[in-house]
């Protein structure tokens, strides 16, 4: 498969069916972003927490609606000591990309491995960091529901719309 045809693959995934995901598979996944996503420095200041147990999904659709019955989700943070900051303007930093880059690459994985994701950022992290206890020094950046989809659902029609390339790409 090229990497134009697993991106292809991938969509938000707005309903999941009921069928848990196998610990291997989700492990797999994991691994797989973890291992192979690049981040500023390789300070790897990503965090990744699982919330599989039904007490950890009661909370994670308490903080979302965006969960949609999926029957796993992750939280992603990075840690405030670890990331990089801009030498020349050290108000910005590479938190909240790193957890991008990490999160994309789980999106890719759970793709080629025929599960479906949704990157969400409809919560409050303030909520998100007390409701988990998170250590002090991370930071809760977005919510990912991962699982299989709804054999029913289908992308949503707005997931094809794309604008043209020279509307977004500029040459200097």
């Amino acid at each position: 498969m090229t990497f134009a045809e697993l991106a292809d693959l991938r969509y938000s995934v707005k309903q999941y069916s009921s069928r848990p995901v196998e610990a291997d598979k989700l492990n797999q996944v994991l691994e797989t972003a973890v291992n192979k996503a690049p981040t500023a420095r390789n300070a790897q200041a990503s965090r990744i927490y699982v919330l599989t147990s039904p007490e950890a999904m009661e909370k994670a659709n308490a903080l979302s609606r965006c969960i949609y019955g999926a029957p796993a989700c992750l939280l992603f943070t990075y840690n405030k000591d670890e990331i990089f900051h801009y030498p020349e303007e050290p108000e910005h930093h590479s938190g909240d990309e790193d957890c991008s880059i990490t999160a994309t690459y789980v999106m890719l994985a759970a793709a080629e491995a025929g599960l479906g994701t949704c990157w969400v950022n409809f919560f409050t992290p303030a909520k998100a960091k007390e409701m988990f206890a998170l250590p002090e020094n991370e930071e809760p950046v977005l919510l990912m529901p991962i699982g299989y989809a709804d054999p029913e659902f289908k992308p949503l029609p707005k997931h094809f719309d794309k604008r043209p390339a020279d509307e977004i790409i500029r040459y200097l």
